[in-house]
């Protein structure tokens, strides 16, 4: 009896309706308010333009360090720079980074893991052994070494975090292809003679795709912080574009007289990430087809 692959236990039938998981998203209200801090702050990153806030790099040498009042809702850095106006702009670098970042890492782990996972033999122990070399490095001491070597630029930032979070997603996706490649839907579809190219786009991907975006949403919220960290560290963003890390880094030689300084890009960041890790928890429990 010949095995039609319309029979097979089709993932696409399987996967829940999108109206189920959008239940059970908002039925997570910590994941809710993860996508509300989410919207909040990249509404501010898209708005920037045109948001009626000073130039980000005007200096005003008769507003030093001034704190927070109705001229200057956040206060003034040291040269006398709108803090709000900076904290507005430099969302769209933190944004910019951790989305490209992850980006970078997915476009680049994915199919190396699905590669590994689907084939197996030699080209699965070369990728592997790789991963692990890059694994056994730790994520933000490999970013802040490649970011060095390739020279301090928010681009530069960006393509150094990405290739350190790349071994993350390339171990994720081999060990969800091997999962999937044991089931009988894709045992059926190799039956019938399917090409491997329709076997992996078909059944393979769609079924894989749900923890990357998973991953892919919390790996953001780290990506935020290592360019943060980066920037601070004078690899990324560099002056007088405005960086919630350099910021931070400018603010350190003003802790008592402008605490302001710091106050609020340091509540940035936490707010950001907060709600990227709850948006990733929520999206985890939604997507999971063992959760009723």
């Amino acid at each position: 009896m010949t095995v039609d692959a319309g029979t097979a236990a089709d993932p696409v039938l399987e996967r829940k309706p999108q109206s189920r998981v959008w239940k059970k998203f908002r039925s997570h209200k910590s994941a809710v308010l993860g996508g509300i801090l989410v919207a909040f702050f990249v509404a501010i990153a898209v708005l920037a333009p045109v948001l009626p806030v000073p130039d980000p790099t005007a200096t005003d040498w008769a507003s030093v360090r001034k704190a927070p009042s109705a001229a200057h809702l956040f206060g003034t850095d040291e040269i006398g720079r709108d803090v709000l106006s900076r904290m507005i702009w430099g969302a769209r670098a933190s944004l910019l980074a951790g989305v490209v970042s992850v980006l970078i890492a997915v476009s680049l782990g994915v199919p190396l893991g699905i590669v590994a996972g689907y084939f197996g033999g030699w080209i699965d122990a070369v990728i592997s052994r790789c991963t692990e070399a890059l694994l056994a490095a730790p994520f933000l001491i490999l970013a802040i070494a490649l970011a060095a070597f390739l020279g301090p630029s928010l681009t530069n930032a960006m393509i150094a975090i990405g290739i350190s979070a790349t071994p993350l997603f390339v171990r994720l996706a081999r060990g969800q292809v091997l999962s999937v490649a044991a089931e009988d839907y894709v045992d059926s579809a190799r039956a019938i003679g399917l090409p491997t190219r329709k076997i992996l786009s078909r059944y393979i991907l769609p079924n894989i795709l749900p923890p990357i975006l998973v991953q892919a949403t919390l790996t953001i919220a780290t990506a935020i912080i290592a360019e943060a960290s980066l920037s601070f560290l004078g690899l990324g963003q560099q002056p007088p574009s405005p960086s919630w890390g350099s910021m931070l880094n400018t603010a350190k030689n003003f802790l008592n007289q402008a605490p302001w300084m710091a106050l609020w890009p340091g509540i940035s960041i936490f707010l950001v990430v907060l709600g990227f890790n709850l948006l990733g928890d929520g999206l985890r429990d939604a997507l999971d087809p063992h959760e009723r």
